[in-house]
């Protein structure tokens, strides 16, 4: 099982994976998570109530400062030179949905970008709105699709 783990060496401790040699190829991440929320707070955010200003809009900012800055969170990520960063959150019946889509042209992918920007996302969107919500809940955020490099494509759905 261990020497499935990239990120071990052989005598287990973790290390940066060599990349040089992969091939570069583009690749792209899309995760999604949701932020559930009494519908008061949803009324809130949806008609730009929220004393702090635009939630959505500065959620979106922030999942994708989130992506750009994931190499600064995540130990043994590569910092990527990332070609597109989308985030997009969408009020649903019990919350929003958010939505992170990350491409690259490069030797390693971008699924931690991508879960990292929903991530930040929905933090964002509970700093926002913590004063007059305190029982959100972040939940539901996985990999959705992953396309390109070695081991070619996923897909949850």
């Amino acid at each position: 099982m261990m020497s499935d783990l990239t990120h071990f060496d052989d005598k287990g401790a973790a290390h940066m994976v060599d990349v040089s040699d992969k091939a570069v190829t583009s690749r792209v991440a899309v995760a999604r998570g949701t932020i559930t929320m009494s519908p008061a707070t949803l009324a809130l955010i949806t008609e730009g109530r929220a004393q702090k200003g635009d939630v959505l809009g500065v959620a979106r900012l922030a999942g994708i400062m989130g992506a750009k800055k994931t190499h600064d969170l995540i130990p043994l990520c590569h910092p990527l030179a990332l070609s597109k960063v989308s985030v997009e959150l969408t009020p649903v019946e019990n919350g929003i949905e958010i939505e992170a889509t990350v491409k690259t042209t490069g030797q390693t992918g971008v699924e931690m970008e991508a879960l990292t920007a929903v991530n930040i996302a929905a933090l964002t969107v509970y700093d926002m709105v913590k004063a007059v919500d305190k029982g959100m809940v972040i939940s539901d955020i996985r990999l959705v699709l992953k396309d390109g490099g070695k081991s070619g494509r996923y897909t949850a759905e």
